[in-house]
C-alpha cells in the first residue's frame, strides 16, 4: 500500500451533509473511507470504458432462468465449454421448482468475458442477468503511475529543466 496524503477539498455545505448521511447509512467509519471507495469505483469505470479488447477483467455474471426451458442447461454448458479458460467457477442454485440462478466467475480479456456473457443472457428461457466487470486491485492505480513514469521519461525538458541543469532556456543557433 502507497503513503496516505491528506487533502482539502471544498463543497457546500447541503452536498456534504448529504454525503455524511450516505457515509452513515452505508457503515463507513470515516468520510475519507467512503471517498476512497467512491475513487476506485470511478477509476475502474474510467479504466473499462477506456480499455481495449485486449485487458484483462474480472467478473461475475449472474443468470435467473427458467429450469425447463427446452435444451437450455445444454446451450448454457456448451457455450461455457466453448469459452473454458474464462470460467474460474459456477455456482448453481435452486430458486424454487421452476427457477435457477448459476453465479459464473469469469476472468480474461475484455471481448472475450462480454461476448460470453452475451451469449448467454441471451440464451432463450434466460429472464434476467448482469455481467459485473471489475478490475485486480493492482491495475486500478498501476496504469496512472505508469503512464507517468512513461510521460516524464520521453517529454523533452523544459525550460525549467533546462535551467536546473545549466543549460539555456533558448535554442542554440
Amino acid at each position: 500500500m502507497s503513503e496516505v496524503l491528506r487533502f482539502g477539498v471544498s463543497i457546500e455545505s447541503d452536498l456534504l451533509e448529504s454525503f455524511d448521511q450516505l457515509v452513515a447509512r452505508q457503515g463507513y467509519a470515516t468520510r475519507s473511507e467512503s471517498l476512497r471507495d467512491l475513487i476506485r469505483d470511478a477509476l475502474v469505470r474510467s479504466r473499462l470504458e477506456g480499455q481495449d479488447v485486449a485487458g484483462e477483467v474480472l467478473g461475475t455474471l449472474t443468470l435467473v432462468y427458467d429450469h425447463h426451458a427446452h435444451e437450455l442447461m445444454d446451450q448454457m454448458a456448451e457455450l461455457q465449454h466453448q469459452h473454458h479458460g474464462l470460467v474460474v467457477s459456477v455456482l448453481h442454485v435452486h430458486i424454487n421448482h421452476d427457477d435457477c440462478m448459476e453465479v459464473i466467475v469469469l476472468r480474461g480479456r475484455t471481448g472475450e468475458v462480454r461476448t460470453l456473457a452475451d451469449g448467454l443472457l441471451s440464451l432463450k428461457g434466460v429472464k434476467h442477468g448482469k455481467l459485473f466487470v471489475t478490475l485486480a486491485a493492482r491495475h486500478i492505480t498501476e496504469h496512472t503511475a505508469s503512464r507517468r513514469a512513461h510521460a516524464h521519461a520521453a517529454a523533452p525538458p523544459t525550460r525549467l529543466r533546462r535551467k536546473a541543469a545549466g543549460q539555456s532556456g533558448r535554442p542554440k543557433k
